[in-house]
């Protein structure tokens, strides 16, 4: 997850055996630079780099306009005064010719795409680089065209998941498939080897992937917990909250995204307006959360998680790797 995941993270998941990964869709081509070149620093396996590939922003100014009318009395609470005016924020992947320079100078071992696919192209100048290229997918439709595009690998994102739901059009009807249908039904049609995504927290949940068919599980909630994680302390306290308990808002961003419930999300929950494109959306978000903050409130945050939630470990990412991998060797016994 965007804002959460760290090279100290990706490098010790890798080292304890995993495939650790770094999130790089929310910052521009030499930030990402510097982020692989930290992680390798601290470990010589492969790890994963993550890029958002959004349909790029549209601006509506009459959309924004209402938008940001709806959240000033959110501002006004702390004294504040809504966004004179919204921004995209960060670039998508699609249009982004730096970040694909950088990434076939670095060659990261893998690369992973959310929310859609890249041009031909520029799929085709990754995989000439070496990369391995993966795929988040939330139906078969999805899967088939990650596919046909060239992808390697397909991760079956199922509606449990924590983070930004990752289907390539947000507007479009979605079947809010869940990671066990999902996957069984890629496993079976799409053709590529699967890695199951959503709600997966322990080694039984790994289990339970590999036994759908699934070659591998990819867990992000699990680790939010973990001290290499940059969750700040109000993140990791409504994380291990008795009452944590997650919901899927378009409020915080502009895209529909599986959060802690809060204030903000309770909030979207009762305006009908629609927001702004993601992530012109998000430029609202951040500035209410900042705002917030200076306050003492930690209400507005984009405390992203998945439906497990409750299942969270605050140990460090290579012992939640060890202790994932005993809990196979249990499941595996016990059957």
């Amino acid at each position: 997850m965007a804002g959460v995941s760290t090279p100290a993270m990706a490098a010790a998941v890798s080292n304890a055996g995993g495939l650790g990964s770094i999130a790089v869709g929310a910052v521009d081509a030499a930030t990402a630079r510097e982020m692989i070149a930290a992680v390798r620093d601290r470990t010589d396996r492969p790890f994963n780099v993550n890029l958002f590939v959004h349909s790029p922003a549209r601006s509506r100014p009459d959309i924004e306009a209402q938008w940001l009318v709806a959240l000033e009395p959110l501002f006004g609470q702390f004294g504040g005064n809504s966004p004179a005016s919204l921004r995209e924020i960060y670039r998508s992947f699609a249009e982004d010719d730096a970040m694909l320079a950088m990434l076939t100078a670095t060659r990261p071992a893998v690369v992973s795409f959310h929310f859609g696919l890249p041009q031909p192209w520029r799929i085709a100048t990754l995989k000439a680089a070496g990369c391995i290229l993966l795929a988040s997918v939330t139906s078969l439709a999805e899967a088939l065209a990650a596919r046909a595009a060239g992808v390697d690998m397909l991760v079956a994102q199922g509606f449990e998941a924590g983070g930004h739901r990752g289907t390539f059009d947000p507007d479009a009807p979605d079947d809010r498939l869940g990671v066990m249908a999902l996957t069984r039904l890629l496993v079976e049609q799409a053709g590529l080897p699967v890695i199951a995504a959503g709600g997966i927290m322990d080694g039984r949940g790994v289990c339970a992937a590999l036994d759908l068919g699934a070659v591998a599980a990819q867990l992000g909630t699990a680790f939010i917990g973990c001290p290499e994680s940059s969750a700040d302390a109000a993140y990791r306290a409504a994380l291990f909250s008795p009452t944590a308990h997650t919901v899927m808002t378009r409020a915080i961003s502009g895209r529909p995204a599986r959060c802690l419930a809060n204030r903000f999300t309770r909030w979207g929950a009762d305006t009908a307006r629609p927001p702004p494109d993601y992530p012109i959306a998000y430029d609202a978000g951040k500035a209410l959360n900042q705002l917030a903050r200076t306050h003492g409130e930690s209400g507005y945050g984009a405390h992203w998680a998945g439906q497990g939630v409750s299942l969270a470990r605050a140990l460090p990412a290579a012992q939640v790797v060890a202790t994932i991998g005993v809990e196979m060797e249990q499941a595996s016994a016990g059957h």
